[in-house]
């Protein structure tokens, strides 16, 4: 059962209670067991945090003590190590509602990932809600995990949806968002950071619009929960999904974060154990929030481990984690464009996280991927991303993407582009 239904604590409440403070980059990497390896002979170099983050030994050691000392299956054992399993996944669940200031951590459901997150959504919320001929908003910027979804219920029920175009450098057409709204949409769902752009939304505003048209929003916060000050409500969001394995987390394990009355509302999304009150042989009742939506043996160390993760990111302080980020983005935005044929992707530093999109002259990103890890052990990523629609619009099949996070150096950038200039010579350009 939850360790505190009620949430009184307030983000800067909690970084103060965890004692808050600024650590360098070079300190905190001492955390990071992965990040001492070498990999062709070379010092890892890993550039790709948006795709998945690495994990400190805080989270390693937290999951690896729960399976030494306190394994069980959780809320159903009423011995004294499955009370303990039990109490140490909820509280992990409490840590997480107040992570994102959310009211109470009823209203934190554990999932799989983000997709699963805005899967359970799309069947339990779409199936009852959207009918043949209601409006769906998007964008061009999501990843597939925000638009397959989608495509699907549309399908299923025959509603309509409509995409909100980007401009040249990577940001909403909000002039287009705003006539698409006033076609009273039944949802809008974008991501508050692009995967791809760094492109950071004005989620607040475009949020309060959406509720004065009368629609819900879900939010894909997969990038910016690890990366920004995130509070669900400020953002006044319906629903909100994230991954534990991009904010230092292990993987398996996801969120979706709802307001109450609209999960309260919503029919369970799987069928099994846990997520029942009672069960007959034709009939069954359904368990309070947030078992309703968590059938069967749940990631109970993934739980365990992200609570760690939280932990950690709430020391560090959201806030010192985004002045790292645009710092070390500055600095990579500057050196990248000083190569002959880099073109990067998407809009100024100011209105982006740790993300670089770009291409180098006529080198494929995949041949590019594979000359820095062969020839600098730097690890970026090359492909379309799970953005394929974002890919169309920029006339493009891949990029390449180096992404950032608490334990990225300067000095990681510099082998970068030292990598980067070996791949022009390598290609006589």
């Amino acid at each position: 059962m939850p360790v505190s239904d009620n949430i009184p604590v307030t983000m800067m409440q909690q970084a103060i209670e965890t004692g808050t403070a600024v650590r360098a980059a070079a300190d905190i990497r001492k955390d990071f067991p992965i990040l001492s390896r070498q990999v062709h002979g070379k010092p890892l170099v890993y550039l790709d945090s948006a795709a998945s983050s690495q994990k400190p030994l805080a989270v390693i050691e937290t999951m690896s003590a729960y399976y030494e000392t306190c394994h069980a299956n959780v809320h159903r054992g009423v011995y004294e190590i499955s009370e303990e399993a039990t109490a140490k996944m909820e509280k992990a669940r409490v840590k997480v509602a107040r992570f994102i200031n959310a009211r109470q951590s009823k209203q934190v459901i554990f999932t799989r990932n983000t997709t699963e997150s805005i899967n359970l959504v799309a069947y339990t919320w779409g199936n009852t809600n959207i009918a043949a001929g209601d409006l769906i908003v998007l964008t061009e910027m999501e990843h597939h995990s925000n638009l397959v979804p989608w495509q699907l219920l549309a399908q299923r029920t025959g509603a309509r949806l409509e995409f909100v175009p980007i401009t040249d450098d990577g940001l909403l057409r909000l002039d287009i968002y705003e006539q698409l709204l006033q076609q009273q949409p039944k949802l809008v769902a974008f991501a508050h950071m692009s995967n791809v752009l760094g492109t950071i939304n004005p989620a607040r505003q475009m949020i309060a619009q959406a509720h004065a048209a009368g629609a819900l929003v879900l939010l894909d916060a997969a990038q910016s929960v690890p990366h920004l000050p995130v509070d669900v409500q400020a953002l006044d969001a319906d629903f909100l999904c994230f991954s534990s394995h991009k904010m230092l987390g292990p993987t398996g394990i996801g969120i979706l974060y709802g307001k109450r009355d609209l999960l309260e509302a919503m029919p369970p999304f799987m069928g099994g154990g846990d997520m029942i009150r009672t069960v007959g042989l034709r009939a069954s009742t359904w368990n309070d929030l947030p078992w309703k939506f968590e059938a069967g043996t749940p990631a109970i160390a993934e739980a365990i481990g992200l609570g760690a993760a939280v932990d950690y990111l709430n020391a560090l302080g959201m806030d010192n984690v985004r002045r790292h980020e645009q710092e070390i983005t500055a600095y990579a935005m500057a050196q990248l464009q000083a190569i002959p044929g880099l073109t990067i992707y998407g809009p100024e530093v100011t209105q982006r996280g740790g993300v670089v999109s770009f291409t180098l002259a006529d080198i494929h990103p995949h041949d590019l991927a594979s000359i820095l890890d062969q020839e600098a052990g730097v690890a970026i990523r090359a492909g379309h991303h799970c953005a394929q629609p974002l890919m169309e619009r920029f006339g493009l099949a891949a990029m390449a993407r180096a992404s950032f996070y608490v334990y990225t150096l300067k000095e990681d950038i510099d082998v970068l582009v030292q990598g980067l200039h070996k791949a022009l010579q390598i290609f006589s350009l």
